[in-house]
């Protein structure tokens, strides 16, 4: 006996979550697990989370997928950041890019020495000794099997779900069609047992994952695990949600422009420009936000503006029982920065290195709960940042936020930067240093002391330092093709070889 008691999953649910989930089981434990996937065409999906940060492409590389042949499918274009306007005042902008900024050594952070430049009139602007966001400011952009450039996508979020469909279904996953009708249960243990369709057909597992979205018609709706409440921090509720048709070049960055109860999102494709509205009910009325974002989106609309409620929050557990929700049924922040789809691959793949082979416990799923917990926890940090750090006083919904107690782990943060300068990065934090700094100086948070290293140097080698990295990184922005230049080469062209 192998002793292998966890045999056959049954995934309740398909869209991004579902079949990310049924890609990552069935490429890496195709032989010995049964997986089955259930859902229905008459569902539709949330289907917005179309804008991705780079550790997507290290959960692609561990699945073996081809980044053309990918891109191709989900229209996708490069993403090297996200540029916020109007966040810190009206008419402010900067780039939170996937990139490094300057370089650092092991005494202190690039920024400490760059603050002993700027009080020497030795320094330009922070962002140019990035090279990722002066690409992304250039609208410039290459790639190649060698090159150190560090970026995501934009895609389209249901081509992505038939594209791994596909990948999953080669590697032995089943899709039945169906309305999950009942979720049946052991009168004993609580343990589910089956999902009875619509049809009438019962489908039995071992280990059940709830895909089911905001719904969490397993994990809630049958297992009644609680939700933790983050909307006194991220009170927005609604979005709204448009395709518009594309008006000029894809840019190599997301747009989140802040408006007075919220912010709205521009999202590039190949074929077409996602657009919407992030807003707090409680600022903004429905038919307000449809009529606002129609008045600004460039295009024209593709779709019928679709309006998605949400409850920020988690769910205290995420795995319980035979049960683990992954995507919107274990909780939601918000898409501000992106990390939604990270999510469902990083529990995943997470999924994959914790298997009950052997049956169930609570001490692995314990371990489970745990990291999602802090994984999450770290990532509401982050998000609620780009709005505890405002100047705005122009609407109650800001006046709010700027005014608002907020977690005491992100309040430390904010105080250590504020009178140090020092930014840091939990262990198997996702936000590094480079996020944290860009965010923070971006929306005016000044830090009023540093290190001191920059005292050790002198002024011509502060000087030759910093110039010679700016200089570096505007000459190697400048050989870069247009952002949309490489694009349609590097989708028509399957052998194209860039040079940076």
């Amino acid at each position: 006996m192998d002793g292998q008691t966890v045999k056959k999953v049954v995934i309740a649910g398909g869209g991004t979550a579902g079949w990310i989930v049924a890609a990552a089981l069935s490429r890496q434990l195709g032989p010995l697990v049964d997986i089955t996937l259930v859902e229905s065409d008459e569902i539709g999906t949330v289907g917005v989370g179309e804008a991705t940060i780079p550790t997507h492409r290290i959960f692609h590389h561990l699945l073996g997928v081809d980044e053309r042949a990918f891109m191709r499918a989900t229209k996708a274009t490069f993403k090297l950041g996200i540029a916020f306007e109007n966040w810190g005042q009206i008419g402010d902008r900067y780039i939170h890019s996937f990139g490094v900024v300057g370089k650092s050594t092991w005494m202190a952070d690039f920024h400490h020495i760059w603050m002993q430049a700027r009080e020497m009139g030795l320094a330009s602007d922070l962002g140019d000794y990035c090279f990722e966001l002066k690409a992304a400011e250039a609208n410039k952009f290459a790639t190649s099997d060698t090159s150190q450039i560090n970026y995501a996508y934009h895609l389209d979020a249901s081509l992505y779900a038939g594209f791994l469909r596909q990948f999953a279904e080669s590697f032995g996953a089943r899709r039945i069609e169906g309305l999950i009708e009942d979720v049946e249960q052991n009168p004993e243990t609580g343990f589910i047992t089956g999902l009875v369709l619509k049809s009438g057909e019962r489908i039995e597992g071992d280990l059940f994952i709830d895909c089911t979205g905001f719904r969490g018609l397993l994990i809630d709706k049958t297992l009644k695990t609680g939700f933790t409440d983050w909307s006194r921090w991220l009170p927005t509720d609604r979005a709204i949600a448009v395709q518009t048709k594309a008006t000029g070049p894809a840019l190599p960055y997301t747009r989140a422009i802040a408006h007075d109860a919220g912010w709205r999102w521009k999202i590039p494709l190949q074929h077409r420009v996602g657009n919407g509205l992030v807003y707090s009910s409680a600022h903004l009325s429905d038919d307000e936000a449809r009529s606002r974002l129609l008045a600004e989106i460039d295009g024209e609309p593709l779709t019928d503006p679709r309006i998605i409620r949400y409850r920020t929050g988690r769910r205290e557990k995420v795995w319980v029982k035979n049960c683990i929700s992954i995507g919107l049924s274990s909780g939601f922040v918000e898409p501000l920065e992106s990390t939604s789809i990270h999510l469902i691959q990083i529990y995943a793949s997470r999924l994959v290195q914790m298997f009950p082979f052997s049956g169930f416990s609570d001490a692995l799923a314990n371990r489970f709960n745990d990291l999602a917990r802090i994984e999450l926890e770290r990532i509401r940090d982050f998000i609620v940042l780009h709005y505890k750090l405002t100047e705005r006083t122009d609407s109650d919904f800001w006046r709010r936020m700027g005014a608002m107690d907020i977690p005491e782990s992100l309040q430390n943060r904010i105080d250590l930067f504020r009178d140090t300068g020092l930014a840091y990065q939990e262990k198997a934090e996702l936000f590094q240093v480079d996020s944290w700094l860009q965010v923070m100086m971006g929306q005016r948070l000044q830090p009023q002391g540093r290190h001191h290293l920059g005292r050790l140097m002198s002024e011509e080698q502060i000087k030759m330092a910093l110039n010679g990295l700016r200089t570096k990184i505007a000459d190697a922005v400048a050989r870069l093709p247009e952002h949309q230049d490489f694009l349609d080469q590097y989708i028509r062209e399957p052998e194209l070889t860039a040079k940076l």
